[in-house]
């Protein structure tokens, strides 16, 4: 029994697995044109680093992923002329600042997993 306390221990300190698929999906919507339905695993990687998550570092790059969203996503919404869909209106290299978070959300996930 004494070897199954530390399972249970690391088992209570991980990330969820929603905030690791989230941080697949996000960068998967936005680059094949559907970056409006990216908002839902931005907002689940976000609430499941900060509610469910353990590591600062998890926390901050999942913070940084819904701010690099939210950004365009406002510019979107509250422009006049803005296009018909995120995906039309989004600039170039919020795309890629979205692609980047998501990468360090999963690097810091794989090293909060490892330790």
């Amino acid at each position: 029994m004494a070897g199954t306390s530390g399972v249970v221990a690391r088992a209570e300190r991980r990330t969820p697995l929603a905030v690791s698929v989230s941080a697949w999906l996000a960068p998967l919507l936005v680059l094949t044109g559907f970056a409006f339905v990216a908002f839902a695993p931005v907002l689940v990687a976000l609430v499941g680093a900060l509610v469910r998550g353990r590591d600062a570092v998890v926390k901050a790059a999942a913070a940084v992923l819904a701010v690099g969203y939210a950004i365009p996503f406002a510019i979107w919404q509250l422009r006049p002329d803005g296009a018909q869909s995120l995906t039309k209106d989004i600039h170039p290299g919020f795309v890629v600042l979205i692609v980047a978070a998501s990468a360090a959300l999963l690097i810091a996930v794989r090293r909060a997993h490892r330790r």
